[in-house]
């Protein structure tokens, strides 16, 4: 017994050891930003992060085993810049007739900051090739019969700011079939049609964008991009940081990570995650998934003649929110043409989601506020249905109102990505659907979330400096981070509608480093003070939705 004794130190020792070595395994790792999901969003904000606080540690995780491959992914969404040069859900018409441009002027403005960022990326070598993500592709919009009063008086409304100077107005077929024949060749002649043209308009591959940001930010230490890796469960520390599980898709290994901030920018998926965070902010929302799909055709002989992206007008009845539309488009190094969407349905909330998506995020605070926004929204409901029910000839035909010599054989059709309408909960009607992002936080600022999806990518840039304002509101105010903000997004915090010669200077200075067409010089004195003439019984109705496609 007293020659076993000898023993007794050393295993304590090897005990020790492995105790600590255990305890060091499973120790949570420590980052200053923890970014979910490998998307335009994400990559949006870690890049600003880097150059504003470049010596905070951050770490992005992806559940799929590459970045872009969601929502971000050019095959899943229009790849428009949205600017509502042609959205004419943006503009919707007053009681009394005359056109609110509001809304419109916010879309533009938000793209107007969104080209600031990418410009200055190119600049520093972050972005490379412009043309491999940002194509110079004129914005039309075109509708026909009694909508050509509506488009007539927008075109004027529009002509009286400073943001959409170089706007066309046609309502000749010669001159509309100039801008975009397809459209034109084999339309009755008779018809009543009306057009607008703008050469500033963009198609813009927001896939590249993602995947060039992130090739970029891994080229730092502190920074680590971690796919395949899925968030599964939050925990509030003690110092109001968070105590984040990932569990690994491909070996079902799970680890721990402390971040003292979590931006969730998952797409679809962000409102689950929201809610495993449980904080009492997250009660107040749902989401109502929809999916697109398009028709699309890459012969050449059809897409080499067609440079626009042409939005057309909802039919009477139907929601905004689906307006079609038929775009040129610059996907894996090639001219393609797509036309659509078309509305489907899945439970889904990402393309590559599970089908328990829809239910499993319905809870008892949100059923209610559901339910209300399902009857207050019955045209939507019976869109959505209608939509699901279409068949390939009615999706050619109503390709054919925007083309009419289209052939069948072709085009073909794809499905695009998932979008999460948001439902809010509301005092007055119980439940509204929002139009629109939605930034939600938690009192402590420490964690932001990202819903909806209209305007969707076009505006990650703005989006992204107004999750930092949010969350890091000491630093944002602070002289330093305003500096660099600045030198980033030159006319930050600027209303360029109220600036002439600021305008011209951020179009023609962007336009040069995207290598995008020259902008039209602005010239106020030259808008029309009221509409031309047109005949027409009666304007579509104020928009609400979008699909944001």
């Amino acid at each position: 017994m007293i020659k076993s004794t000898k023993f007794v130190p050393a295993l304590s020792l090897a005990a020790l050891l492995v105790s600590s070595v255990t305890h060091a395994e499973n120790s949570p790792e420590k980052t200053d930003v923890l970014l979910i999901g490998g998307g335009i969003m994400s990559a949006s904000l870690g890049t600003l992060l880097e150059e504003l606080q470049p010596g905070w540690k951050q770490i992005m995780v992806e559940k799929l085993d590459g970045v872009a491959l969601e929502s971000s992914n050019g095959w899943n969404n229009a790849g428009t810049g949205h600017s509502a040069n042609m959205e004419l859900n943006y503009t919707p018409e007053r009681a009394d007739g005359s056109i609110d441009v509001t809304k419109a002027l916010e879309i533009n403005e938000a793209f107007m900051i969104s080209r600031q960022f990418w410009s200055s990326q190119v600049k520093d070598g972050v972005l490379n090739n412009p043309r491999s993500f940002i194509n110079s592709t004129p914005h039309m919009s075109f509708v026909w019969g009694d909508n050509v009063d509506y488009l007539t008086k927008r075109y004027a409304a529009l002509q009286k700011t400073v943001l959409f100077q170089g706007m066309k107005f046609s309502t000749d077929h010669k001159q509309i079939a100039q801008w975009a024949p397809l459209v034109m060749e084999g339309r009755d002649p008779q018809q009543k049609v009306a057009a607008t043209w703008t050469p500033v308009g963009t198609d813009v591959n927001y896939g590249e964008i993602t995947r060039q940001l992130i090739g970029s930010l891994k080229k730092n230490d502190n920074f680590r991009l971690e796919t395949s890796s899925e968030v599964t469960d939050f925990k509030r520390n003690s110092d109001n940081s968070w105590h984040v599980t990932i569990k690994d898709a491909k070996n079902g290994g799970e680890r721990t990570v402390d971040a003292k901030y979590v931006f969730i920018g998952a797409g679809g998926g962000a409102l689950k995650l929201l809610q495993k965070t449980g904080i009492p902010e997250a009660d107040n929302y749902a989401g109502f998934p929809v999916g697109g799909s398009f028709l699309v055709t890459e012969n050449s002989a059809i897409a080499d003649r067609h440079l626009a992206k042409v939005y057309g007008q909802a039919s009477v009845g139907a929601p905004p929110m689906s307006v079609p539309h038929l775009d040129t488009r610059y996907l894996d190094g090639k001219r393609v043409v797509l036309f659509g969407p078309f509305a489907t349905f899945s439970t889904k909330f990402l393309k590559n989601g599970s089908l328990f998506d829809l239910l499993s995020t319905t809870t008892t605070h949100n059923f209610m506020p559901m339910t209300h926004v399902g009857m207050d929204n019955f045209d939507l409901v019976k869109y959505l249905i209608g939509q699901v029910m279409l068949s390939d000839d009615d999706r050619f035909a109503a390709l054919k109102e925007y083309y009419p010599e289209a052939k069948k054989e072709d085009w073909k059709l794809i499905q695009a990505g998932q979008r999460v309408q948001i439902i809010k909960k509301d005092a007055d009607k119980g439940g509204v659907l929002k139009l629109g992002t939605e930034i939600v936080t938690d009192q402590q600022k420490t964690v932001a979330a990202l819903l909806g999806a209209s305007p969707g990518a076009s505006t990650a840039a703005p989006i992204a400096i107004n999750v930092m304002q949010k969350l890091f509101p000491e630093q944002f105010k602070s002289a330093e981070w305003q500096e660099k903000i600045r030198k980033i997004v030159p006319a930050y915090g600027q209303k360029l509608n109220d600036n002439p010669a600021l305008t011209q200077q951020v179009w023609d200075e962007t336009a040069a480093t995207l290598q995008l067409t020259k902008p039209p010089v602005i010239q106020m004195g030259n808008q029309p003070t009221e509409a031309p003439a047109a005949n027409s019984e009666k304007a579509p109705a104020s928009a609400k939705h979008d699909m944001a496609l």
